[in-house]
C-alpha cells in the first residue's frame, strides 16, 4: 500500500522537535544557570544562618525598638562638629 500525499509533506517528529526547541547555546547557558543556582543554594545551606538567631519566617514580639534610628552599642560612633585646624599645624 502507498502513502498519501499528507505523510509524504508532514516533516519527521525529530525535526519538528529541533525546530521547536531553542538553540544549542542558550540550552546550554540555561543548564549553567540551573547548575548555579542549586550550587549557591547548597552552600547556602551548608554554612546556616547569616547571622545567630536569625531564622526565616520567625518574628520576635515584645520586644521594644528604639525610635530615633539608635543601632545601641556604637557610642561615640556620632560625627561631631569639625575642629579648626590652626595655621602650621601638623595635619
Amino acid at each position: 500500500m502507498s502513502s498519501s500525499s499528507a505523510d509524504r509533506s508532514r516533516p519527521p517528529l525529530r525535526q519538528a522537535v529541533t525546530r521547536l526547541l531553542p538553540a544549542p547555546s542558550v540550552l546550554g547557558f540555561l543548564v549553567l544557570l540551573v547548575a548555579l543556582g542549586m550550587l549557591s543554594y547548597a552552600a547556602g545551606t551548608a554554612v546556616g544562618p547569616v547571622a545567630p538567631g536569625l531564622r526565616p519566617g520567625v518574628t520576635r514580639t515584645g520586644e521594644s525598638t528604639p525610635d530615633d534610628g539608635d543601632m545601641g552599642g556604637m557610642h561615640g560612633m556620632g560625627a561631631g562638629a569639625p575642629r579648626p585646624v590652626p595655621v602650621g599645624a601638623a595635619r
